[in-house]
């Protein structure tokens, strides 16, 4: 909810850059969790297209940080009250079965991530996503487009996001499976292809497998990140 309160059981983070596109469905996304013990809360890294006044004026709660996804994620998980923390791409939208997903998760469950479907132009973004998800039942490792959620005071436990300029959901899932895998929910997010469109499909998949090849083989996330910009 736009207003958090202690009683919160869910706190939703979103990490916000230049984001004045999908300001709209998170104010959706505000009005729907209003119903239930949920804060949303957007972390503005220095928005430069209004996002921010445009947020605000819409009854949004937003935080600022220093620039960067994990030092957004973070700040937006030392402010939050809940007890299960969502971590959501702007340009992610969670369905209101993901949300009651979310809030009915037994106690015990500690972290996880939902099944990805993403949309686009390209006949190939469900094999796409099937693929993704398949690959992340077995390999015990969830992307960012996934929606990561994980309890609070297991995050803070392990030092919150580790900050670097990419795949810092990587590493995170690397650090946290060591503890105990995942949760996949079948429940799908759905996540915009605009890149994947603009960039050509099969060139930005060839991409990723590069640049995560480079990273399990020790490249550092700094050189990665230039790489992928």
């Amino acid at each position: 909810m736009s207003q958090p309160t202690t009683q919160a059981k869910l706190s939703i983070i979103v990490p916000v850059l230049n984001e004045c596109a999908h300001i709209g469905a998170l104010s959706r996304l505000a009005e729907r969790c209003k119903a239930a013990p949920i804060e949303l809360i957007l972390v503005d890294g220095g928005s430069s297209d209004n996002s921010k006044s445009f947020a605000e004026a819409a009854g949004l709660t937003v935080i600022h940080s220093d620039r960067g996804r994990a030092k957004q994620m973070n700040a937006g998980a030392r402010h939050a009250k809940g007890a299960l923390l969502l971590f959501l791409h702007a340009d992610t939208q969670l369905s209101g079965e993901a949300l009651e997903a979310l809030l009915t998760l037994p106690d015990d469950i500690l972290w996880g991530r939902f099944d990805v479907d993403i949309q686009g132009q390209s006949r190939l973004f469900p094999l796409i996503s099937f693929f993704i998800n398949w690959r992340s039942r077995l390999s015990g490792i969830a992307t960012g487009d996934q929606a990561i959620f994980v309890q609070s005071s297991l995050l803070h436990r392990i030092g919150l996001f580790p900050v670097q300029d990419l795949m810092e959901d990587i590493e995170l899932s690397k650090r946290l499976k060591r503890i105990r895998r995942p949760i996949c929910l079948k429940n799908t997010v759905m996540t915009s292809g605009r890149r994947w469109d603009q960039r050509g499909v099969w060139r930005t998949i060839f991409l990723m497998w590069r640049l995560r090849l480079s990273y399990w083989l020790g490249k550092s996330p700094e050189a990665i990140a230039r790489e992928y910009q």
